[in-house]
């Protein structure tokens, strides 16, 4: 059973700076794709960024692509998100996903993924 723990999230004036880490259980590489999704009340759960561990292809939303980064730290179990340059659109509940399947690919779609973190908020004021 994976385990999915999600950490810094917090708030911050638009223009500053997290970094949100996602701890696993087990090892990181099993996980084929590893995944930071958002979602605020009332809209579609959507992916932020996605890393396919066996290669290291990423994978970003449009609207966040310049300014974050997806990254996996082998020797902590962690994956993590850089995200700079915050804007209060940027304002929701942020989820660690990873899905265990091997498809060369990793999806956008939420119901691809196996294992989820409770969540970490972010919130950006003007």
């Amino acid at each position: 059973q994976v385990q999915l723990v999600e950490s810094g999230g917090g708030s911050v004036q638009a223009g500053g700076s997290l970094r949100l880490s996602c701890t696993a259980s087990g090892n990181i590489h099993r996980m084929k794709c590893m995944a930071w999704f958002r979602q605020v009340p009332g809209k579609e759960r959507e992916a932020v960024a996605r890393i396919y561990t066996t290669r290291g292809f990423t994978y970003y939303l449009a609207s966040v692509k310049d300014r974050s980064t997806i990254s996996l730290d082998g020797a902590d179990n962690t994956v993590a998100l850089q995200m700079n340059s915050l804007q209060p659109e940027d304002t929701a509940m942020y989820y660690c996903a990873a899905d265990v399947r091997d498809f060369e690919y990793c999806s956008a779609l939420p119901d691809r993924y196996n294992y989820w973190g409770q969540g970490t908020q972010v919130s950006v004021s003007s």
